[in-house]
């Protein structure tokens, strides 16, 4: 019997297992994939919004070259929280059922099964994208995730949204020799797109350098062109991939049943105590992104450490009153 299990290898599953560790608790971490899974995932040039100082954790220092670190730094840093903490952490082995029980959680993975007094759901949403439900969108040459540019030169690219994935992969394919089209719902970019990826973007698409199709949707995608509704009426467009940069959300229905429930606002924002983290399942907290249900720029590793902390802190406190 574990005292508690995190589910979740990113910044904040590792920040939980190492206040964990500190306060002498039976912790293990449990993450489907590589470490920091989600992080690995993102573009290979993506630079991080936040200056090194607000992605530490742990006490380790993040040192980056420039202001803003970007991935690989990112990796090379959580590498070295994870040895120089030595946590116990099980790489590739996902979670697939959380059950509560009168003597605990049973948490049953592709590889084991654990008992446990308490888990942690640090998990990211960079697993289920937004679909576009349009026909062809199970094409070959739809993508819902981006890696780095040079697979598209030369080729007709259509970018699908309007915050900051969709700029950074517009102007970066572009710079790299593709013809860039974006496809956007709304009638103007994001409000949330960064203050200096804002002007160039603007300006690729004023000086026709970039195509900008706004208040427009794909209507269908072909093996040789996308059918694109605007408010002039229905484009034809050659084109030889879609990258669908639409966003992501959390598993929802993972979550609930696990035992986490959701209000009804319009973002389905999980119900759990702002003071301890803890769901309306006793023993069963949140930490991280997944704390904000759609509304999946509210959270962030610099605003979202101190989750770590409070989590561990109730776990204690919850556990010490058991002992008595």
């Amino acid at each position: 019997m574990l005292d508690v299990i995190i589910v979740g290898g990113g910044p904040i599953g590792l920040a939980c297992g190492i206040e964990a560790k500190k306060a002498g608790l039976d912790y293990l971490i449990l993450e489907k994939g590589c470490l920091v899974n989600s992080l690995y995932h993102y573009p290979l040039n993506m630079t991080f919004f936040s200056t090194s100082d607000r992605l530490e954790i742990g006490n380790v220092p993040f040192i980056s070259h420039g202001a803003k670190p970007n991935r690989m730094e990112a990796l090379e840093y959580y590498r070295r929280v994870c040895s120089f903490h030595q946590l116990a952490i099980h790489l590739y082995e996902k979670v697939e059922s959380i059950t509560k029980g009168d003597d605990g959680f049973r948490i049953v993975t592709t590889k084991n099964s654990y008992q446990s007094k308490a888990v942690i759901l640090a998990l990211g949403f960079y697993d289920l994208p937004y679909r576009l439900n349009v026909p062809g969108e199970d094409l070959p040459k739809v993508k819902h995730y981006y890696d780095e540019p040079h697979p598209y030169f030369g080729q007709k690219v259509i970018v699908v949204g309007a915050a900051n994935s969709a700029v950074d992969v517009a102007l970066e394919t572009w710079r790299k020799g593709a013809e860039v089209t974006m496809v956007i719902r709304e009638g103007e970019l994001s409000t949330s797109v960064k203050y200096w990826a804002r002007p160039d973007i603007e300006n690729r698409i004023k000086e026709g350098s970039i195509r900008a199709y706004f208040n427009s949707h794909i209507t269908e995608i072909k093996p040789e062109s996308v059918l694109v509704k605007t408010p002039e009426g229905a484009r034809i467009i050659d084109n030889d991939f879609v990258l669908a940069m639409t966003g992501y959300q959390p598993p929802f229905i993972f979550m609930e049943a696990a035992g986490v429930r959701f209000s009804d606002d319009e973002f389905r924002t999980p119900v759990y105590n702002e003071e301890t983290m803890e769901t309306t399942t006793e023993g069963l907290y949140l930490a991280g992104v997944v704390c904000g249900g759609l509304k999946t720029n509210k959270w962030f590793i610099e605003n979202s450490r101190v989750h770590a902390e409070m989590i561990i802190r109730s776990i204690q406190s919850k556990q010490s009153k058991q002992k008595l």
